[in-house]
Parts: C-alpha cells; structure tokens; sequence
C-alpha cells in the first residue's frame, strides 16, 4: 500500500537546484521527501514506520518540552527526525543525542562560536574538504578529507574541525543522507610528523565524541588512503575513543586503489583516485557551502541553546580533568611517531 504521509513529488531535482548534484535542503514545512525504496529502507533498517512517523516526531517533542523545557531547539518535525532516525526510533536515545548536539556548542565553543562558512573560507579555498558530487551505489555521499593540505603554522587545527561540522550540517539536512548514511575518505597524502603530532587526545576525544554521539549523522565508512608509517601512531590516539562498531568500519587502503575501488566504484570517484568522474573539483562544495551562509547564521551564530538548562553529570565531554593523563600517553605517542621518522 502507497505511503499516504509520503509525498514523493517535491518539485526541482537537485540537480536543477544546485547545478552540482549536492543534496538540498526539505522544505521548510515537513512534507518527507523519501522514494518508496528509501521509505522501504527507514522501515527495514531504522524501524521508522511512516503511519507513526507523525506520533513517534510529537513523542520526541513532548519529553523535550516536558524535560527541558528552558532548551532553546527546534522543535520542528524536520529538524526531530534527525534524531530519531539516528537512533533508530528510541525515543530516549534520541533525546539524548540531542542534549549532546548542544552540549558540544557549550562545551567547545572555539569550534562553535561565530561557527558559519565565510569564517572557514581559507580551509575550503586550501582545499582540506570537498564532497564528491555523486554518491556511491548505497546513496551515501563521500565527505574527502585531505589532512596533507594543512600545515600547522597557516592556521589552528579546530578551524578544519569548524570545516567538517559545517559540511555535516549541510550534508544531513536532506532526508535521503539521514537514512543512507554518509562515507568519509581520507586521504594521508603528504601528512608528515608536523601534522601527526598536532592534534592531542583531548582534541581527538572531543572530535570524535561529536561525530559518535553528538550529530544525527550514520558513518557508514571511513576509507583511508596513502596512510604513511605513522599512521599507527594517529591511530592509537583515535581508537581509545572509538566504539567496537565505528573503529570496525575503518578500513585502511593504503597506496592499493584496486582496495578503494572494491567498496567505492570508480564511476563516483575522481581521476586522482582511479576514477572516471573527472579531476577532484575542491570549488564547488566550497560555494555550495558559502551561498548557505545566512542559514548557517540564523542555526549558529545565537545566544547559548543551553542557558538556564540543567543536564544529567553523564553528559558529552565528561573527563575533561583526564586530559593530564591523556598527554602523559601522547607524550610517549609522539617518541613513537619521531621514531617512524
């Protein structure tokens, strides 16, 4: 039987809209925007039943109001269903991950204050980030990561952590990314031990903190390409922070493309990776992102969500007291990096 609360017509296609075969944003008044394929996967994999849809969006927005009622959110059923589809539907799980998403504003605010596009413009024009414009078999767009691009003394290493979380929000905005997921490829190319030995623990535990518990996005992947011998190092600082099912999705390709190509087809990929989709375009993610900048400002660059909140001690981003042990271990990390060298 037809989903009646799926209305499948929802005018432009992206490409038409775009120009560049990004996902666009619903709009603004809740109408879903899935296939019936897509609405046959949220059922199977995400427990998300279309005749509910309405009443499990109303039960998220009650506990809310009724919880947290100072919580300055949005409380629209787009907005909602973020995370509840990143939760499967658990209706306590998915409260959670939202008191997470604004607690990580509170609790990094040099991520997250004044945080729109035109304030990450040298990232974007440096080319660390782009998204390839098509997505793979699955549906699942491919966030590329070029950590070889930045160099320590240009700018601060949380501007590129500023870069990713802008393009995650742009990314999950439409329907189909929160139900396929996303993919992430990154690429070590010319990473060297000034890069390696940046970031510490506590930066690496904040950074994935976010991605694991505090954004309604699903990583399907993280492909990683041309790892050099300190990648073991870079690792062993990220993998204490991992949950078992994110680290088992790190796969690492090294230099072999016949690797990459055997979970990312060539047909999506660009010529710089053994792909037939042209030469990596590191501009037009970049505009796509700063013609979204007065969206970015409305969503950011407000007073704290969280004021005159009171949330559980359990919270994101707990143990900031154990980061005097965590440098004690990357101390001995970074011996072990110079050592590779």
């Amino acid at each position: 039987m037809e989903d009646q609360n799926c209305l499948i017509d929802v005018g432009p296609t992206r490409e038409e809209v775009t120009g560049e075969g990004f996902p666009v944003a619903p709009p603004p008044i809740y109408t879903c925007t899935l296939t019936p394929e897509l609405v046959a996967k949220a059922r199977e994999q995400l427990q998300e039943k279309p005749e509910w849809r309405p009443r499990d969006v109303q039960a998220l927005r009650d506990m809310i109001l009724k919880d947290h009622p100072n919580l300055r959110t949005r409380l629209d059923d787009a907005f909602l269903l973020r995370f509840l589809r990143a939760r499967k539907f658990d209706y306590d799980r998915a409260l959670q991950l939202l008191l997470n998403y604004h607690a990580s504003r509170k609790a990094w605010p040099e991520v997250f204050q004044d945080l729109k596009p035109s304030a990450v413009k040298h990232v974007l024009d440096l080319g660390f980030l782009t998204v390839l414009p098509r997505p793979d078999p699955h549906g699942r767009y491919i966030l590329c990561l070029r950590p070889g691009k930045w160099r320590p003394n240009d700018y601060p290493f949380v501007d590129n952590i500023r870069a990713i979380y802008l393009t995650l929000e742009k990314l999950i905005q439409p329907e189909e990314t929160q139900v396929n997921g996303i993919v992430i490829l990154v690429d070590y190319a010319g990473v060297g031990l000034s890069q390696a030995s940046n970031p510490g623990p506590l930066l690496a535990k904040k950074v994935v903190s976010i991605l694991q518990d505090g954004f309604p996005i699903r990583i399907k992947a993280v492909n990683i390409i041309n790892e050099p011998r300190i990648f073991k190092g870079i690792f062993a600082i990220i993998k204490p922070f991992l949950k078992e099912k994110m680290a088992e999705r790190f796969v690492l390709h090294g230099s072999d493309l016949a690797s990459l190509h055997r979970v990312i087809p060539p047909s999506v990929l660009p010529e710089e990776y053994g792909g037939v989709s042209g030469r990596l375009d590191m501009s037009a993610w970049s505009r796509t992102l700063l013609e979204a900048e007065e969206e970015f400002v409305v969503e950011f660059c407000q007073p704290d969500p969280l004021e005159g909140v009171i949330l559980p001690d359990s919270m994101l981003f707990e143990g900031e007291q154990a980061g005097a042990h965590g440098e004690d271990s990357f101390r001995h990390l970074r011996s072990q990096l110079y050592y590779c060298y």
